[in-house]
């Protein structure tokens, strides 16, 4: 295990624990994939394992997060919120790292390793655009070509961050298959990479996919938590009593947990509600999923009867998946963090209120999770409570999405 490395503020605490010899988290994980993709996933997680432990390496990766990405990011205490909510509130602030949100810090990492291994060509995918305006950045940063495949609906949705990849050289790809959002695009982000292995990075967004993507991809999202911690305890003298994050795949509310999970804090990973659960539209895989196996790992998935994925739904096109990442699944099971859900209209009074009592608008996506404490103050979030949010992304992407809903409101 290598020293904490320093770059320019930024300091990197000593890697985590690592999944079993096989990729699992408890039951979860693993490496469920076709004999041609093998080779490249032993190749990734050898050159993930020197680099990590590379003094060179991660003094490289902190120097791009301190003097690229903007880090580290400030925690901000929210005083009208908190005494709006009756619970003590501060922000990790995501949202003011360069290209707006948490993905920056994955991708740099997954970009140098692409570079180690000598390949060109970059492929993604991308629900909200946000790993895909991440991906695209560092492609550029570092001269790779750039594919980023993203369903067909959020292309339509995320009309902003599209021409942003593309402004950045990036190739979009809309994937009109199934239901045309991020599982269709991670299906055939995966069919590509099957075909251009030997040429080709798949630079995976989250906490999901085979062995080893969930491992790296928290890893490189740790850097969150990490900081948070050490800034909340600067604030509040001690941990928070809760700490919340929007879940979709659920790297950014891993890369945060993966700071507390040796604290008392209670974990608490918000997912997406939908229409509400018991409209069958929603995206709450861990609360409404069953053990499964989809784009290569073992882990809680929205299935029928007859083990078919089902569409997951969420107003945000960030939380529009229908499984989550391995290590979420050990964690629920184990009882260390809970997953409840905020429903869209729960998320869209988050989104307002936030941004008009401290000035910061949210992407949906960690909306859900100011939504659900929004819900729960008072109740499981007791009174005087300390409340530790990630806000994973700025709300630009969705500003037009939330300007028509709200005005199909008023106009009912």
């Amino acid at each position: 295990m290598s020293a904490p490395r320093r770059g320019d503020g930024v300091t990197l605490g000593p890697p985590g624990p690592e999944p079993t010899d096989l990729g699992r988290f408890g039951e979860f994980g693993g490496r469920f994939v076709p004999e041609t993709l093998v080779p490249a996933l032993e190749e990734l997680e050898l050159e993930f394992r020197r680099a990590w432990t590379s003094p060179e390496f991660r003094e490289e990766y902190a120097q791009l997060l301190a003097q690229y990405a903007g880090r580290p990011t400030p925690v901000t205490e929210c005083h009208r919120l908190s005494e709006h909510l009756g619970v003590r509130v501060l922000l990790k602030r995501e949202d003011l790292t360069h290209t707006g949100s948490h993905k920056i810090n994955n991708v740099l990492g997954q970009a140098l390793l692409t570079q180690r291994m000598g390949k060109r060509r970059v492929i993604a995918e991308t629900g909200a655009g946000q790993h895909g305006v991440a991906t695209a950045t560092a492609c550029a940063l570092f001269g790779l070509d750039c594919i980023v495949f993203m369903g067909a609906v959020d292309v339509e949705r995320q009309a902003l961050n599209v021409f942003r990849m593309q402004l950045l050289g990036a190739e979009v790809i809309p994937v009109t298959s199934g239901s045309a959002t991020l599982k269709d695009a991670i299906n055939d982000a995966l069919r590509d990479w099957v075909a251009s292995v030997q040429s080709t990075h798949y630079c995976i967004g989250s906490v999901v996919g085979p062995h080893p993507f969930p491992w790296m991809v928290r890893e490189f999202q740790r850097i969150v938590g990490d900081e948070a911690r050490e800034q909340t305890r600067s604030i509040l003298g001690g941990d928070p009593d809760f700490v919340v994050a929007c879940v979709g795949g659920g790297s950014n509310a891993m890369g945060t947990f993966a700071g507390f999970t040796d604290t008392d804090a209670q974990l608490i990973g918000v997912e997406a509600g939908g229409l509400g659960i018991e409209t069958g539209h929603h995206g709450a895989s861990v609360s409404r999923g069953v053990p499964g196996a989809l784009h290569g790992a073992r882990s809680l998935y929205l299935q029928n009867e007859d083990g078919q994925i089902l569409e997951a739904h969420s107003i945000s096109a960030g939380l529009d998946y229908p499984g989550v990442g391995p290590e979420h699944a050990a964690l629920a099971a184990s009882g260390r963090a809970e997953y409840p859900s905020a429903t869209d209209v729960e998320a869209l009074a988050g989104f307002q209120l936030l941004s008009k009592l401290e000035g910061i608008v949210p992407a949906l996506e960690p909306a859900h999770a100011v939504g659900w404490l929004m819900r729960e103050a008072g109740n499981r979030v007791p009174k005087d409570s300390t409340v530790m949010l990630t806000m994973s992304g700025r709300g630009d992407k969705d500003a037009m999405q939330v300007s028509e809903m709200l005005a199909e409101q008023a106009g009912r």
